[in-house]
Formats: C-alpha cells, structure tokens, sequence
C-alpha cells in the first residue's frame, strides 16, 4: 500500500469509529444514561465502571447520595472510550499527513474539533445535560463526522459530476443541518413524546405551544435537566417545529432526487429521505421505541453525509472546470 493508501485507509477507519461514536451518543441519550457517571473523564473516579461490593462501597463515599448504576454508567463509558479512540486516530492523520507533506489544514480542524467535543463531553456531565450543551455536544458530533468524510472524498481525484444546481445542494445541506440542530434540542429537552399522534398533535392541527420557553436558550445552568424542564406546550412547540423541519427537509433534499433521478445515488438518496421520515412517524406513533430512535440518528447522519457528498462533487466539479480554463488561457 502507498503513502495516499495508507492515509485513505487510516481517515476510512476514522469515519468508521466516528458513525460509531454518534450512533452511541444517541443510544446513551435514549437510555437516560448521560449522568450514568457523575465525573469526567472517570467513572465514580475509576477508569472502569464500578460493579463489585468494594467498587461501588468506594463510588458511593466518593458521591454520597448519588445511585451506582452499572446498567447505564457502561453506556455512557463505552462511549468515552470510543470518543478517546477517535482523537487519537485524529492525532494520527495529522502525523501521517505532515510525514507525507500534505495540507494539514482539515487534519488540524478536525483534531481541534474533536478536542472541543472533549470539553462538551465533559461539561455535559458537570452541569447535568444543560440542553445548550447537550445539543452542541450532538452538533459536534455531526461535524466531526461530516469534517471526516470531506476529508476523505478530497483524498479521492473526484466524486463524479453530477446536475444540480449548486444554490439548491446548498440549500438542502442547510436544511438538513438546520433539522439535526431541532432534533437535538429535542431530544435534550425530552420533546420527542411531546405529540402522541401525527400527523396532528393532540388531536389539534395547531394545538397550544409556547415558542418563547419551547426555544428559550437563556435556561440557567445548575437543576438537574435529566428528563426536562419545561411544561407541555414548549415540549410541543419544538416538536411541532421539528416536524415543519422535516417539511422543509422533505422538499429541498427531494427536489435533489427529482435532478438525480438517472443516477442510482438519486435512488438511494430518496430512499433513505424516505425512511428518516418513516423512522420519524414511527417514533411517534410506537411511543420512541429505542431500536427505531437509534436509527433514526443515524438515518439523519447518513442523509448529512449523503447531501454534503452532493455539494463536495459540485465543488470538485468546478474546481475541474477552473483548471481546465486556465490551462487553456
């Protein structure tokens, strides 16, 4: 294997972990996991999870008051090790793209990335899943993954052209990460439930909702936010929000698979747009099974993933065209 195969292979493996690490971020959500240790970057203070009578006597003098749960500080530890594996990884790309004298600039920003996503780990334990960073946390998570695959399509001569416009790739990349930002304040602040139906809430087309708390991002830090907050009609006001999102969502990305009907990457984009949508009603209608709210993440991570391939091909596609002018002029 080559130098380039070698990097090709070693930011391959790190998208890898990188799906795995959003994927376990949102079942340790799911599972009410997220304070399963009370401490960063340990557990009760060790570096393990505190099962036996001696370990959990030690975790309960170290934090009196505070339940030792094995069942839901796991989670929340596989988690952290699989997160810690990805910075090194990321501290690995960007040695191996200094020894083979490449641009460092996206090995940088994701190493940077990754060690921010560190900190929001950490205060997302300490100030007990404050919904600002929670969510962030989530966010972070995405761009890591989607700064990881960038970086390996630029590691590939081209993508393949393909005819979109570019403002509306552009728009669909904006929506679709403007929706995962409402998935994850709805999730930190517990909102998922908050419509038992659907397509209508409550029975109502347009039933009572709270925007001024439902989106107050003011929310002082110091209560316990596990399980939420807020009362039924700001939970309902992000929920209702969420699903014009995926309206939106459903219009822009959909008219993309209209323009990328003749190709088989218009066909699997349609596919899985249509299945966020089914994992979506189904959430609601099954009351948030865990299984279907985990793909439901990771449906929205592999629809991001899929339309910021789109932009990445437009931008390889014009970049060849500037080089081809200006090999002519």
């Amino acid at each position: 294997m080559n130098s380039l195969g070698r990097l090709r292979a070693l930011v391959c493996v790190a998208v890898a972990v990188a799906c795995v690490v959003v994927v376990l971020g949102a079942y340790t959500r799911l599972v009410d996991a997220g304070l399963g240790c009370p401490d960063w970057p340990g557990c009760y203070g060790m570096l393990g999870v505190p099962e036996s009578v001696e370990q959990i006597r030690q975790a309960e003098a170290r934090y009196p008051g505070i339940a030792v749960e094995p069942d839901k500080a796991w989670p929340e530890m596989v988690h952290r090790y699989f997160a810690t594996g990805l910075g090194v990884l990321s501290l690995c790309i960007v040695g191996l793209a200094w020894f083979q004298n490449r641009r460092l600039a996206i090995p940088l920003a994701l190493t940077a990335l990754v060690i921010v996503q560190g900190a929001f780990g950490a205060w997302t334990v300490t100030l007990k899943l404050w919904p600002q960073v929670v969510t962030a946390h989530l966010l972070g998570g995405f761009a890591t993954l989607s700064l990881l695959w960038w970086y390996a399509a630029a590691l590939w001569p081209t993508i393949g052209a393909m005819s979109v416009p570019r403002k509306l790739a552009q728009f669909a990349l904006g929506a679709v990460i403007l929706q995962i930002a409402i998935g994850g304040w709805v999730t930190s602040n517990y909102a998922a439930l908050a419509c038992p139906d659907f397509p209508a809430c409550h029975g109502e087309l347009l039933p009572s909702m709270d925007f001024e708390r439902g989106f107050d991002f003011t929310q002082t830090i110091g209560p316990n936010y596990l399980g939420g907050q807020l009362d039924s009609d700001a939970r309902i006001a992000i929920q209702v929000t969420h699903r014009l999102g995926a309206v939106i969502v459903l219009l822009f990305v959909g008219l993309l698979v209209f323009h990328l009907r003749s190709r088989p990457f218009g066909w699997a984009l349609g596919s899985v747009l249509g299945l966020q949508w089914t994992l979506g009603i189904s959430n609601i209608l099954f009351d948030l099974p865990l299984w279907v709210a985990v793909l439901h993440n990771a449906g929205g991570a592999v629809l991001l993933l899929m339309v910021l391939t789109v932009n990445v091909a437009l931008g390889q596609t014009e970049d060849s065209h500037f080089h081809k002018r200006t090999q002519v002029q």
